[in-house]
């Protein structure tokens, strides 16, 4: 065969393939995605999963699979896409953890962000710092009053080590000197059932599944740890405002395994700024004081990437490593 033949056919070649890609793109999905959600059910991930996935489901014509795989911080359900197989039927809910597990484990299987490919960004939602109604603290101020008069007896509740809520509760230690004991539940929920009962004494939950316990009066917000208040807790100040420069809040998106056609990825992240586009999906999320991160997946990939460098440094303060 002449070169000249063989490089026109070499053409040929790359422009079926390139017309396969399309085709397929076009095509998918053509059978259920499964979401891995890496919490329990009721926590703010899964809430947020829960939302946007049945959109899609409206959408893309096929369902989509809330799989919840807790376990490890996340790194359970984590590890369990990287693994899997990248045609786009298996995505992973993306959260602060996948950013400040970098730092917190040194033994990972996995390196996130080489490992994973970003889809698009979904929400940003404050977390609140609360307390029981039986605290006697009502206002920040108050709070860090009461931690350092009465020391070893405040007990600080949190979903999971390393998660969003903790590292927010110790960026509250390292910046205003108190003494806090961590005490880490195996998701939101359990956490709130204490945190109501009074068996801890605060936790800077994500809003979303502390919203409806605030409101009924089981739970007092005692600030939003983002820099502006919370237009689902218009009457709640920031942290900010008594501790200057504070600031933490909780992101959400979504991942695919790496190599993961472009196709299929540039077809997800349309869809899913075409959900959060949506006035009944942006007026869900708002009630629980989320504002859409919508973008494309580099737009994604730089926030995943400034808070992974972010956390990094309060992991560092707080000692904490899990192996």
């Amino acid at each position: 065969m002449s070169l000249l033949r063989l490089f026109a056919l070499n053409l040929v070649c790359i422009s079926l393939a390139g017309v396969g890609s399309a085709l397929a793109a076009d095509a998918y999905p053509v059978r259920p995605v499964r979401w891995v959600v890496p919490y329990p059910p009721g926590g703010t991930t899964d809430i947020v999963a829960r939302i946007i996935g049945q959109r899609l489901t409206e959408r893309l014509g096929q369902q989509i699979v809330i799989d919840n795989r807790p376990g490890a911080g996340n790194n359970i359900g984590t590890e369990a896409v990287i693994k899997s197989s990248p045609d786009g039927y298996t995505v992973l809910l993306v959260n602060p953890a996948n950013a400040i597990n970098a730092t917190l484990y040194q033994n990972l299987n996995f390196n996130f962000l080489r490992d994973m490919e970003p889809v698009a960004g979904l929400v940003r939602v404050p977390n609140v710092m609360e307390v029981p109604r039986s605290m006697p603290a009502k206002t920040v101020a108050e709070f860090i009053a009461y931690a350092k008069a009465n020391p070893g007896k405040v007990n600080m509740a949190s979903s999971g080590s390393g998660t969003s809520v903790h590292l927010s509760g110790e960026l509250f230690k390292s910046m205003t000197g108190i003494t806090m004991l961590h005490v880490p539940y195996k998701g939101a929920g359990p956490a709130l059932i204490d945190l109501i009962g009074g068996q801890v004494q605060v936790l800077f939950d994500n809003l979303p599944s502390s919203i409806g316990h605030i409101k009924s009066g089981e739970l007092r917000a005692l600030a939003v740890t983002t820099l502006k208040r919370s237009p689902a807790l218009p009457d709640v100040p920031t942290v900010n405002d008594t501790v200057p420069g504070y600031e933490a809040s909780a992101w959400f998106g979504m991942g695919a395994p790496k190599g993961t056609p472009a196709a299929v990825i540039e077809k997800l992240n349309s869809e899913i700024n075409e959900a959060l586009a949506d006035p009944r999906i942006k007026a869900r999320l708002a009630e629980l004081g989320g504002d859409t991160i919508a973008g494309s997946p580099a737009d994604f990939w730089r926030l995943h990437t400034a808070e992974t460098e972010k956390w990094a440094k309060v992991v560092k303060f707080s000692g904490a490593k899990v192996d």
